[in-house]
């Protein structure tokens, strides 16, 4: 079973037409790279599938079943990840504090609780390591470089174990062996749909 499909997926800004009946199909354990010229579509049918723009028409399925989406946090519910092109980060945060923002640790007894700093700090390290990353997790953001910003962006999707992963752009300033532990780690637990400016073709890879 596809774990996601678009069928007919238009969105309309008044006469500007961003996306005309898209079709695409997404496997289990698939990298599908979708290129195109800027201003082609392509972060707008993120923005759609991760729930930010409601499609002016066509359907969403998400393991064959459909799926409307009002905000993104009901998108992430349904398995859905995202790394927006812009990284969407707190530069006055750490890079632990972004990790795990919407979705941090606590500790305590309850109504007594606060924030578990330490063992959000432990695994984001852990995400790091694992994406040959040498971002700090208590760094903050705002002095980090554009490779390290996203390093952190990526690690906040591997908190979950979502369905799917979808990229806009997330790796152009990480070296080529980070970008293979990124696609190798993103289709042995989801499907992964990555997107790439500047070229007007698209390619299909099979993990």
């Amino acid at each position: 079973m596809s774990v996601l499909e678009l069928q007919g997926i238009s969105k309309h800004f008044g006469a500007i037409h961003a996306l005309n009946e898209v079709d695409l199909v997404l496997e289990p354990g698939e990298v599908l790279g979708l290129m195109g010229d800027n201003g082609a579509g392509k972060t707008t049918l993120v923005r759609v599938i991760a729930g930010n723009f409601p499609p002016t028409s066509g359907e969403i399925r998400i393991e064959g079943v459909p799926v409307h989406f009002s905000k993104p946090v009901e998108a992430r519910q349904k398995g859905v990840e995202v790394v927006y092109q812009d990284l969407a980060l707190c530069n006055n945060l750490s890079a632990a504090a972004n990790v795990f923002l919407g979705r941090e640790i606590k500790k305590g007894i309850g109504p007594f609780r606060w924030l578990d700093h330490v063992a959000m700090a432990r695994r984001a390290g852990q995400l790091f390591t694992e994406l040959k990353s040498e971002t700090r997790p208590r760094d903050l953001v705002r002095q980090m470089s554009g490779g390290q910003r996203q390093a952190v962006a990526i690690a906040r999707t591997r908190l979950s174990k979502p369905k799917m992963v979808l990229m806009d752009e997330p790796t152009a300033a990480i070296s080529v062996r980070q970008v293979a532990e990124v696609h190798r780690r993103s289709s042995r637990r989801s499907a992964c749909l990555r997107l790439r400016a500047r070229v007007r073709w698209c390619c299909r890879a099979i993990a």
